[in-house]
């Protein structure tokens, strides 16, 4: 009877450590997964701010909880399942939403960049009330938009986080992905819209500190208010310009899977160029070049998006006209 429940004891105690070396498996894998998506993560991180632009302090929090609530929802209930499955059986079909995808985002930042330069602002200013404040009708319209934004970018994400399991451990199984790619989704999740938080709430920090009794808390906290009109301003461009640099990059890459290899292969060559023929800095300037390209193709295929949208009935174009009649 002992021997038997000594056994068992080992049994548990062998079961145990492979457990453990499985969650540690689990855990590097999507460390390593969400360090290959960290330049996307930036650029959601960038985006997001601009929706909250005229909502009332006490409502910014609510706001990103849903965008929050949203993103994830996205990633685990429609983004997860429909790469793993679509990895498993159709694995062709990847760079083709991709590409969807990053059009989407090209034409999203080309408007915005059209806005800006014609002087059309967007629909959004009429759904402000008399204090300056957004009505609920347009923050559900900002929430809606918002998520619908984060869909695109959670879905290169977890393209990207799943390539990475792909290649990193080859041996991993449907489920083991399943699981690495949850955590990668909560994990990435949790930092983009608390450090969001943190930044649309930077203001309320800044008048906290201004209000302590040490003069260097005042300082601080004066600066901090005094820099936030400017940082989100910044944050703005920064999100529209994410917008055209992801975009084009996703279209790019995702042309050169399905074998139109010229413009990827240029954008290469030239990088190719700078890294060697600048010595210390030739891989940030590298980076740089295929960045500026990346927007540059985005802007490109956006502004074609703009155009034809505007030409459609349900497009922007025809919606600002109605308005201004």
């Amino acid at each position: 009877m002992a021997g038997g429940l000594f056994a068992l004891l080992d049994d548990v105690a062998a079961l145990a450590r492979i457990a453990a070396a499985s969650v540690d498996d689990v855990g590097a894998a999507a460390g390593r997964a969400s360090a290959k998506a960290a330049g996307v993560v930036v650029d959601d991180t960038a985006v997001t701010p601009q929706y909250l632009h005229g909502t009332a302090a006490e409502r910014e929090l609510p706001i990103i909880r849903r965008i929050a609530v949203g993103s994830l929802r996205n990633k685990l209930l429609f983004i997860l399942p429909a790469a793993l499955l679509l990895s498993e059986f159709l694995p062709a079909a990847l760079p083709v939403l991709l590409i969807l995808g990053g059009t989407y985002l090209a034409y999203e930042g080309a408007h915005k960049v059209w806005e800006k330069v014609s002087g059309h602002g967007s629909e959004a200013g009429e759904e402000i009330d008399q204090q300056g404040e957004l009505t609920p009708e347009h923050e559900q319209v900002t929430v809606t938009k918002a998520i619908r934004t984060d869909f695109i970018l959670s879905a290169e994400i977890m393209v990207i986080a799943l390539n990475e399991v792909v290649d990193s451990s080859p041996d991993a199984g449907f489920l083991m992905r399943a699981v690495i790619l949850v955590v990668v989704a909560v994990l990435i999740t949790v930092l983009v819209y608390g450090v969001v938080a943190l930044i649309v709430k930077m203001d309320d920090i800044g008048l906290r500190l201004a209000e302590r009794p040490s003069p260097g808390s005042q300082r601080l906290g004066r600066g901090l208010v005094a820099a936030m009109p400017r940082l989100l301003a910044v944050i703005t461009v920064i999100g529209t310009a994410a917008m055209l640099w992801v975009g084009g990059h996703i279209l790019l890459v995702s042309g050169d899977e399905l074998g139109w290899h010229a413009p990827y292969e240029l954008v290469h060559h030239w990088e190719e160029a700078v890294h060697d023929a600048v010595a210390g800095v030739g891989a940030a300037l590298a980076w740089l070049v295929n960045t500026l390209a990346s927007a540059v193709v985005g802007l490109v295929v956006g502004a074609v998006a703009v155009a034809v949208m505007s030409a459609l009935p349900f497009g922007h174009g025809k919606q600002g006209a109605g308005e201004g009649h």
